[in-house]
């Protein structure tokens, strides 16, 4: 796959958005799939309630963001903000949900005020990261599988009472059973998750492997120098608020973290957002990040059609 094909463009022609899509929706999908990202551009989609109708034209409804990873704010009913982080920071390539039991086929962004600089939304096809890794280092994964452990320290970061939605214990605890989330609780509020997951996935409808997983995203090393140094400081290893390991526990190599962090980035390919810009992502096929930026950008977000493995490929 050529990578100047991610995302694909389509120019407005005159024709509503909704209409567009209603009237090549077969074709659109399709090529979704194919591409791995779409964007609208020059379209009037109307704010956010034109958006909403966009995501319902083409993928169906929208999807309440649960287990939450990152701070996002309600724009409206299932319309969020991009993650709330500062503008000054980035923030790594990953796959939307990739960590959990079930995740969104397909994400939506759309750019409201775009910022001065920078801001982009790189994309990387996730194919073509599989692709290039060292076969040992997939192997590696492929066999041990990968786990993440996050820490939920009361006043600081995301309250796992936000990132579950609930604050009722027992719910939590069933929640986990059914997750393959193992849950314990320490200190006065704390709580610990640790799930172990598959890195290697095959969207439905295709036999081609994607590396889908967020084993960087949420390790230590990926979080700038100065960053990492005050959270070890802070919480010490046990403690940080995420972190991730080879499946049975055992620590991932510098080198190897080094590897894919490389690896992602030379599949990166970007664009400068324009104002009613649109894009659509398949969650399986293309990771995400986030440029630092300048300037007032605002991009709300949704997610669509929700997709659980079946024990089958959980197995594999």
């Amino acid at each position: 796959m050529n990578e100047t094909t991610l995302p694909l463009t389509i120019e407005s022609d005159g024709t509503p958005i909704t209409e567009l899509i209603a009237g090549r929706r077969a074709e659109i999908r399709a090529a979704l799939v194919e591409h791995g990202g779409v964007l609208f551009r020059g379209f009037d989609v109307g704010g956010v309630d034109g958006f909403d109708q966009v995501v319902r034209t083409l993928s169906g409804d929208p999807l309440t963001y649960t287990e939450r990873s990152s701070p996002r704010s309600t724009i409206k009913g299932q319309v969020y903000t991009s993650t709330d982080y500062p503008p000054e920071e980035e923030i790594f390539l990953h796959n939307e949900n990739s960590y959990q039991a079930a995740w969104p086929l397909t994400l939506y962004f759309y750019c409201i005020t775009p910022p001065s600089s920078l801001g982009a939304t790189p994309l990387a096809d996730v194919r073509r990261v599989y692709r290039e890794i060292d076969p040992a280092v997939r192997e590696e994964f492929a066999r041990r599988r990968w786990m993440v452990v996050r820490n939920f320290h009361p006043d600081f970061g995301t309250p796992w009472q936000h990132v579950f939605n609930t604050d009722d214990r027992d719910e939590i605890a069933a929640y986990g059973e059914k997750n393959g989330i193992k849950i314990e609780w320490f200190g006065k509020d704390g709580m610990r998750t640790t799930s172990v997951r598959d890195a290697i996935h095959f969207r439905p409808g295709s036999d081609e492997p994607r590396w889908f997983n967020h084993a960087t995203f949420f390790h230590v090393s990926t979080l700038a120098k100065d960053l990492q140094e005050a959270l070890l400081a802070m919480f010490g290893e046990e403690g940080l608020p995420t972190n991730t390991y080879y499946g049975d526990g055992g620590t991932i190599p510098a080198d190897v973290m080094d590897h894919l962090r490389s690896v992602y980035r030379s599949a990166s390919v970007r664009f400068d957002y324009h104002q009613d810009d649109v894009l659509v992502v398949d969650n399986m096929t293309a990771a995400h990040a986030r440029e630092p930026f300048t300037g007032p950008r605002k991009i709300a977000v949704a997610m669509a059609e929700p997709y659980a493995p079946s024990t089958h490929q959980q197995e594999q």
